[in-house]
């Protein structure tokens, strides 16, 4: 997909995808049950969300449940308004995904 999200320009959906906006934190979930790794996310975003970052990393591995996971997870209703945009930070490594989180507004 190399559209922008609604919401997002075509400048700063580039930069993203290119990897020039950087990641600013990362959640590395190797070792984690899904459950406590659902957690983990939600708690993650939410808390990269409130103190102002732009661009997060989540690792999941290669393969495993958490990969599979993830997509459901962060298309949840809760998570939907924290999130402006998503890409692999390689075309080759589908074990991590770089999250643009929308700005706080308040």
């Amino acid at each position: 997909m190399n559209a922008p999200p609604a919401g997002l320009d075509k400048s700063t959906w580039s930069k993203f995808r290119g990897q020039k906006i950087r990641a600013e934190a990362k959640l590395d979930l190797h070792g984690h049950t899904a459950a406590r790794a659902h957690t983990e996310v939600t708690r993650f975003l939410e808390m990269a969300q409130a103190t102002g970052l732009r661009c997060v990393e989540i690792v999941t591995g290669n393969g495993e449940i958490l990969a599979r996971e993830l997509p459901h997870w962060l298309n949840t209703p809760a998570m939907r308004p924290l999130i402006l945009g998503l890409a692999h930070p390689h075309a080759r490594n589908v074990g991590a995904i770089r999250v643009l989180l929308r700005r706080r507004r308040g």
